[in-house]
């Protein structure tokens, strides 16, 4: 007499439910479903909703007549005449042009020399150079504005004690480049470690076969291992873009030592945020944040898409 086939634990393969690994599969994506949900609850509460209610506030002006009126695009085509506004987009443009270059240019030299392996007390010195970027920017804004001081800094009092005059530091000629050396120092060791991790994934095969054809280290840094991590080198690029127009931090803690330098215009974030918080300009401090994103999103296409084509045509 025929036996029937059991399965495991008594049921046989008549008797199993069908749709059971349907119902598994479903508890599955629900449960996967559970787990992002609060991610992009915040996400939404935080970030699209405030965006859009931004864009809104936009679109009106407030008057002294008639209230708050709906002015469609007439605070952006003021943004565009804004001579204060044009002139923080340019400060802006002129930091990112000098002072990007030397910090992610710094941060390929540490990667590089950090991987060649040749160093003593490898990972003290990786350290020692990541940790300005675990400094608060406020911290370190501070700390550097005490060293900038004209009266009380270390640089002023040893030019005192050589019968010297102060180095003018937040001087109108040298205060952009004294922000471009406190965002410098604080942001090189962020991008080595984005640079010296792609660099780490670097199959070192193509080192040994380098190595065959006669390339030195030069030679190899060069043309195998920047070619290499080109793609982490973009990524830095735009996030110094990104990181350049939204300056907000070092500017705005060292106004209170040279406020006829720096002033509420200096960069467009400073701008937007007393337009909003002090003149109570919340619509058009709005439009000039959106502008703001516009210039950011453009600047940040344009360096991706001059990467693609030197990419392609190489």
């Amino acid at each position: 007499m025929a036996q029937s086939l059991a399965a495991p634990g008594g049921t046989t393969a008549a008797t199993r439910p069908k749709g059971g690994g349907t119902s598994v599969k479903r508890r599955q994506v629900l449960a996967g479903y559970c787990f992002i949900t609060p991610f992009f609850v915040i996400f939404l509460a935080m970030i699209i909703l405030p965006l859009f209610y931004s864009g809104y506030l936009s679109l009106f002006r407030s008057q002294l007549v008639g209230g708050t009126v709906f002015a469609g695009l007439g605070n952006y085509v003021d943004a565009i005449h804004d001579k204060a506004f044009l002139e923080g987009v340019w400060r802006m443009t002129k930091f990112l042009l000098i002072q990007v270059p030397i910090m992610l240019g710094l941060a390929l030299l540490f990667a590089l020399v950090l991987d060649s392996g040749r160093l003593r007390m490898q990972r003290f010195i990786r350290l020692s150079i990541f940790i300005p970027y675990a400094v608060p920017s406020v911290i370190g804004a501070l700390m550097w504005g005490y060293l900038y001081g004209p009266s009380f800094g270390p640089f002023a009092q040893l030019a005192h004690d050589l019968g010297l005059s102060a180095p003018p530091f937040l001087s109108n000629g040298w205060a952009l480049g004294s922000i471009m050396n406190i965002v410098t120092w604080g942001f090189v060791g962020y991008n080595m470690i984005i640079m010296y991790a792609a660099l780490r994934s670097v199959p070192s095969e193509l080192y040994e076969a380098a190595r065959v054809d006669g390339a030195g280290e030069i030679r190899i840094a060069w043309s195998v291992k920047i070619p290499s991590i080109r793609s982490a080198i973009l990524l830095t690029v735009i996030f110094s873009v990104i990181g350049s127009f939204q300056l907000f931090n070092e500017p705005n803690l060292l106004r209170s030592l040279a406020p006829n330098v720096i002033d509420v215009s200096y960069t467009p974030n400073i701008y937007a945020y007393n337009l909003a918080f002090v003149n109570q300009q919340i619509n058009y401090a709005a439009a000039i944040a959106f502008l703001l994103g516009f210039v950011i999103m453009v600047v940040s296409y344009v360096v991706q898409l001059t990467a693609q084509r030197k990419e392609g045509g190489s």
